[in-house]
């Protein structure tokens, strides 16, 4: 059985823009100031509670507002309309419909939560190309902590050891390692690291390399 598992932030789809409204409106409601789509941007890849730590610390709101409220308020406004500003990254769609017809079983593993990450693929389309969808609310650890990617290799029926993960992130490239998969890594997307200090096995900017590379890898077991 062939099978692939992607990230979806900064991989799949650019959401940074929906990401910023939410986190601009979410600050609104304290009476602060709101944080630039560049800051946000950097703050994707370990989750939404994470995010909105980040955005809080960066304004040094962290003693002035709380924590829980503020992820309230940025869950509501990002749930209201999670994808007005987000869209698949160029070459994703064709990517996705060649895998499925040659018979590959394709999977999301996301730190965003399961709620938000299954409306959202759901809005843009893309949940029937997907065999399984673990979000980073489905365990009680989430990426880099492997078992996250493991569970989603195995709702495939396949062994994250061996198995290839793509993504955009130092968080996805240590999630890979410590699974015991391969990595594939989109130059594209939110990564703060330079490509070569991550471990990779392969680095694209082109959704068609990337399809090629798979292509390859698999016809060539």
């Amino acid at each position: 059985m062939k099978g692939v598992v992607f990230d979806l932030d900064g991989t799949l789809i650019h959401s940074a823009p929906d990401l910023h409204a939410a986190a601009a409106r979410m600050m609104e409601d304290f009476g602060r100031p709101a944080p630039s789509l560049v800051d946000v941007t950097s703050f994707v890849g370990n989750g939404i509670p994470t995010l909105v730590t980040r955005v809080l610390a960066h304004d040094g709101a962290q003693e002035a507002v709380d924590h829980d409220a503020a992820l309230a308020r940025f869950r509501a406004h990002y749930l209201a309309n999670p994808s007005a500003l987000t869209e698949p990254y160029d070459g994703v769609l064709p990517m996705l419909e060649t895998l499925k017809a040659e018979g590959f079983k394709l999977g999301i593993c996301t730190n965003k939560s399961s709620d938000m990450t299954l409306r959202i693929v759901s809005e843009l389309e893309l949940a029937p190309y997907f065999d399984a969808i673990i979000g980073g609310d489905t365990l009680a650890v989430r990426k880099p902590e492997p078992d996250p990617l493991r569970l989603t290799f195995g709702e495939l029926g396949l062994r994250a050891e061996g198995g290839l993960y793509v993504g955009d992130s130092e968080v996805d490239a240590a999630t890979a390692r410590a699974a015991g998969s391969s990595f594939a890594l989109y130059t594209g997307g939110y990564r703060k690291t330079a490509a070569k200090d991550l471990t990779t096995d392969f680095v694209f900017d082109s959704f068609d390399d990337l399809t090629a590379y798979i292509l390859g890898r698999f016809r060539s077991a």
